[in-house]
């Protein structure tokens, strides 16, 4: 479900309970458009996460803390200056807007209290946070936005803050049967669509909600419905919203199997019979709990935007040297057609005429008669040595070809590998270790050989269904020191065949392993591979004592020459994750 009014209204009461009256005891600002403050209360102290990221923003209380850069941020710096040991007087959302304002009483630099306003906008890629005075004047905000930006409204320090009012939408919390009527047979739009673009803060699936309360098809159009049939919507509506005044909320998340499909405050009936219902203590919970993985995502796939870009480029430069390699050695294919041409001029060329175009003679490779071209100003020994030497310069390129065509497919395969480490990384960690194998393979530059980065990565830790731990590499780095350092000779060894992917060791502490085991190692291994979401997938394994890394390749690179193969889907929701 989108951020929407509702689940604001939601987010607000929730924090009105927890937070009025709190000091705020702690501003931090993790990340360039990032807010966390811990807000001391009574019952204890209370972490508000606030994102206005672009891609997904968020506001919710949370127990976990995140680490902030070394120096704060000016914005952070300003907050601090300003609200630091302030406190909360007031909390509260201006109709049904995706906007919380939080009223901030603190003390100045003579000591007279003042009042301040902290104002987050969820509103998806415009969203922000704005700091203003009493007035409602901006003192500053996260993001800056000037007239080439936004032609609606600057948000600038000395700038009045107001809401743009840039889609007309009525308040549905106020709208009566009239005014609710007029507006939606005035829209051509499907019913749904209609509802949702003509009140504030309710999102298509809201809209979705109060079409299947009512029993009415949400593809049809005001227009369709009779007078009876609009005024029992707008009872449905109204009861719909009754619920919102009151803050009589229920939050739940809806699951499609292990996925979680949807979220709400308020019960979706139209979700019930479809999807698996989870209720929650607290709408922060809901969003900790749908968002968590997928902000972590969104910030780590940010945060590795250049190393993508280093290894994007590298890839490519090597396709291209891979195609034009090959297609010079495809010239070098008819190379042993020139030596027999040779050879054939020494044998049947000591007759030939003065000035002859052309030799025809028996090949004995084939046992057939062929032309063979001359050169008519040369002698039929010079002829010989001609095509003697297109074919020594041939086969040169051939062997000078063959050897670079491997070296330069080893190359794709192993950037590949790495833009797959890319792809599976969940941390900085795990990107700085990956930039570190970047470096000792030269594709990223060392800035100082003096300081050295700590690599705290660790292979993802799982246990089977039978107990055995399962062990899984992030990275080309990881992948070797857990295959020749951390493997015993009779664990096993799990691949996708022919695709770049993570090593997987199962401990076997000298048992034989179960076919569970085999089955579940295998589903790992092609979860962590470029063949993640296929229905099959092949893979490779094999006695960790099999497997060998020949001198002077590339990290992750091994070889094995016996090994079993299985093939089975990537599902991994069923086997348990450890956290080390």
């Amino acid at each position: 479900m989108a951020f929407d009014g509702i689940t604001v209204a939601a987010i607000t009461q929730e924090l009105q309970t927890t937070l009025t009256g709190g000091r705020i005891t702690k501003i931090a600002q993790p990340e360039i458009d990032e807010l966390l403050l811990t807000i001391k209360t009574p019952t204890g102290a209370n972490r508000l996460y606030i994102s206005a990221s672009a891609s997904l923003p968020l506001i919710y209380l949370t127990d976990e803390n995140k680490p902030s850069p070394m120096t704060a941020p000016n914005f952070c710096m300003l907050l601090r200056k300003h609200i630091g040991n302030g406190r909360i007087i007031g909390i509260s959302q201006p109709g049904l807007e995706r906007i919380i304002h939080l009223d901030i009483e603190h003390l100045d630099e003579l000591g007279d209290l003042c009042r301040k306003k902290l104002i987050i906008e969820i509103m998806g890629k415009h969203s922000n946070i704005i700091f203003c005075d009493e007035k409602e004047r901006i003192i500053d905000s996260i993001k800056h936005v000037n007239a080439q930006m936004s032609s609606v409204r600057e948000v600038l320090p000395g700038r009045p803050y107001f809401i743009p009012d840039t889609m007309a939408k009525k308040d549905p919390l106020s709208i009566d049967l009239e005014d609710f009527t007029d507006i939606l047979t005035h829209k051509p739009a499907k019913l749904g669509k209609a509802v949702y673009t003509s009140f504030t803060g309710i999102s298509p699936v809201a809209a979705e909600e109060i079409c299947a309360l009512s029993g009415v098809d949400s593809r049809m159009t005001a227009r369709d419905l009779s007078e009876d049939m609009l005024a029992h919507l707008y009872r449905q509506f109204s009861y719909y919203m009754e619920q919102i005044r009151a803050g009589d909320y229920h939050p739940v998340i809806y699951y499609d199997g292990k996925t979680p499909k949807e979220f709400c405050a308020v019960p979706l009936s139209h979700y019930g019979a479809l999807y698996n219902a989870k209720e929650f203590d607290s709408i922060s919970q809901v969003l900790k709990t749908y968002y968590a993985d997928k902000n972590a995502q969104t910030r780590i796939r940010q945060k590795s935007t250049d190393l993508r870009h280093v290894v994007q480029t590298a890839l490519e430069r090597n396709r291209k040297k891979y195609d034009l390699q090959s297609a010079q050695i495809k010239d070098t294919e008819n190379r042993d057609k020139y030596r027999v041409y040779g050879e054939l001029i020494n044998i049947y060329g000591y007759g030939l005429p003065a000035g002859s175009k052309e030799l025809t003679a028996l090949n004995y490779y084939t046992d057939q008669e062929i032309t063979i071209p001359l050169d008519p100003v040369l002698t039929p020994q010079e002829n010989s040595q001609k095509y003697f030497s297109r074919y020594n310069k041939q086969k040169r390129t051939f062997e000078a070809l063959t050897d670079l065509i491997q070296e330069t497919s080893e190359n794709i395969r192993y950037l590949e590998s790495i833009s797959n480490a890319l792809d599976i990384a969940m941390s900085e960690a795990d990107l700085a270790q990956i930039k570190e194998e970047l470096m000792q393979s030269g594709y990223v530059r060392r800035k100082s050989t003096r300081k050295k980065v700590k690599l705290s990565s660790k292979p993802m830790h799982y246990i089977s269904g039978d107990g055995y731990h399962i062990y899984v590499g992030k990275n080309n780095l990881q992948n070797d020191e857990l295959t020749f350092s951390f493997a015993a000779g009779n664990d096993w060894w799990f691949h996708a065949k022919g695709a770049p992917g993570s090593h997987v060791i199962v401990k076997t502490n000298g048992d034989e392993l179960p076919d569970r085991t085999f089955e579940e190692a295998g589903r790992l291994a092609a979860y962590y591979s470029k063949n993640r979401g296929n229905d099959k997938v092949e893979i490779d394994y094999v006695e960790k004592k099999h497997v060998k890394k020949p001198n002077g390749s590339n990290p992750g690179f091994v070889v094995y020459y016996t090994n079993y193969s299985l093939v089975i889907d990537s599902d991994i929701s069923e086997i348990k994750s450890v956290q080390d």
